[in-house]
């Protein structure tokens, strides 16, 4: 995958990087990290990147009423992550529309910088009843700024 900020030419993206320290807990028989912990670990990190942004996905659901479920998730898996690694989770902006946001992933190797995984995760704007609503304004703007659009 092409780095998000590498791209000279165009805005760069916003892009988080939260270290996690793999528990024996998220380990399976062999010692290698279960597989649905990297869904977990992207959540970890769309949690930060809203911080890193300026706000909390719990200031968007109790003052604005505005919920992200997620609608579609994907991992693509690349080496083994062992217990006590450390990992770099890398989250940012992929696509940003009124009614949608979509985050892209990358796992990484804390030290080597080694690809463990890459995802995605698409989610759509709701209220507090599951209903479709536009994501705020004040909300959008700043999801577009950090997907470099």
């Amino acid at each position: 995958m092409t780095d998000p900020a590498s791209a000279s030419s165009q805005p760069q993206p916003t892009v988080n990087e939260t270290r996690i320290r793999v528990r024996y807990a998220e380990t399976d028989q062999m010692g290698i990290v279960y597989h649905a912990n990297h869904f977990i670990w992207f959540e970890v990190g769309r949690v930060e990147l809203l911080r890193q942004l300026g706000f909390t996905y719990r200031e968007m659901e109790k003052d604005d009423d505005c919920y992200i479920a997620v609608v579609d998730a994907r991992c693509r898996y690349k080496a083994p992550v062992l217990y006590d690694d450390e990992v770099l989770v890398r989250t940012y902006l992929k696509n940003i529309r009124d009614k949608m946001v979509h985050f892209g992933y990358e796992l990484r190797r804390a030290g080597t910088g080694e690809l463990l995984a890459e995802g995605e995760t698409t989610h759509i704007v709701a209220d507090s009843q599951m209903k479709s609503r536009t994501l705020p304004e004040k909300y959008l703007k700043v999801f577009r700024e950090a997907a470099g659009k």
